[in-house]
């Protein structure tokens, strides 16, 4: 996250435009934009992807070397988990 929240703040600053500016068209306040620009996981995925659109910033490298190996490592580490998700059963009849 904070890669690219350093990549959204870069485009902006070369764009130069300023926090608020950003965040009247992302439909957020300044303060918003400041935690993307960190980093924050505390911000919505949304608000993120929404500015990095307006900027025209990637979210994935466009290099097709570079997304085929992270496809790879992706499609390894899933390889690695169960193929599903299952709830514990809990038996607190007593």
């Amino acid at each position: 996250m904070r890669l690219l929240g350093g990549r959204i703040r870069l485009a902006r600053m070369r764009r130069r435009m300023t926090v608020e500016e950003l965040a009247e068209r992302v439909g957020v306040t300044h303060t918003t934009i400041r935690k993307v620009e960190r980093g924050s996981l505390s911000v919505a995925v949304g608000v993120v992807f929404e500015a990095a659109s307006v900027l025209g910033v990637a979210l994935f490298d466009e290099d097709p070397a570079r997304v085929g190996l992270e496809t790879r490592q992706v499609a390894s580490d899933l390889a690695l988990l169960p193929k599903r998700v299952r709830r514990p059963v809990v038996d607190d009849d007593f």
